[in-house]
């Protein structure tokens, strides 16, 4: 039989670590100081979100459940803000303006088509944007060919705040007139409309009996659904800062070990 060659044998290495040095166990002290700090504050940070969430998600069904309140007049504009005005119902009355409303690119559970919104002058001569509801591509050739009703109408919905350029929608094009976010200063400059005069928020229109986007707009779509996610974040947050806990107190128990491993001897 065979014996290996003592010369291709490799020693064990038996040599134990030596402790580390007290300014590197400063160093890591530091580091897992400053990451544990971080840690709770984004922890703390989302459960602070979670409150504001469940108080908006609250709000917005109080508002939008609650009876039907006039429009905020000129004289309200300057103090309307998305928490406080934001899916207010609200009714206005006026005519509306078809030879200047727009085509707002949108995805909706209909299909791939456009918010139609439309301006409605009142008795003031103050213009309030509507979101007439939803509409298909095929609408458009079918709306061109129609005389537009200029009667008065009613128009009551929900009050949402304008959409500003930037987020995740796509950049308006205003010198070609695509529309990708209801930018309503933008669309009032393109359609010439004095900027005084128009109000600073939109009108989501409620349900209509039509139910053919390809006909007519169809109202009624607005989006109540908030993602609320800051519990999951917050307890994410918290479980990492507890890692590093527990990584600080494994590696300050091992250096322990080595310390008495080296006075023992």
């Amino acid at each position: 039989m065979t014996r290996p060659d003592p010369s291709l044998q490799r020693p064990a290495d038996d040599t134990p670590r030596r402790p580390r040095g007290n300014l590197t166990l400063v160093i890591l002290a530091v580091i897992a100081l400053f990451l544990f700090a971080v840690l709770c504050t984004l922890g703390t940070w989302q459960i602070h979100r979670l409150a504001w969430k469940k108080n908006l998600i609250a709000q917005v069904e109080g508002r939008v459940h609650a009876p039907a309140v006039p429009a905020p007049g000129r004289a309200d504009w300057a103090a309307l803000t998305n928490d406080n005005a934001e899916y207010r119902h609200v009714q206005a009355e006026g005519v509306l303006r078809h030879d200047q409303q727009t085509l707002v690119q949108a995805a909706t559970e209909l299909g791939s088509g456009y918010w139609v919104l439309t301006p409605l002058q009142q008795a003031d001569g103050s213009l309030v944007m509507v979101n007439r509801g939803f509409v298909l591509p095929a609408w458009r050739k079918r709306a061109e060919a129609e005389p537009a009703d200029t009667a008065p109408v009613k128009v009551d919905g929900l009050l949402r705040m304008g959409e500003g350029p930037g987020g995740f929608l796509r950049e308006n094009d205003a010198q070609a007139d695509r529309w990708y976010s209801r930018d309503l200063p933008a669309i009032a400059a393109r359609r010439g409309l004095d900027p005084q005069q128009v109000a600073p928020y939109f009108i989501d229109a409620g349900a209509t009996a039509a139910r053919d986007p390809a006909t007519a707009p169809v109202g009624g779509l607005t989006v109540l659904s908030f993602a609320n996610n800051h519990l999951g974040y917050a307890l994410t947050w918290f479980a990492l800062a507890i890692m590093v806990l527990v990584g600080a107190g494994i590696v300050a128990r091992e250096e322990l070990r080595t310390r008495k491993r080296q006075g023992g001897r």
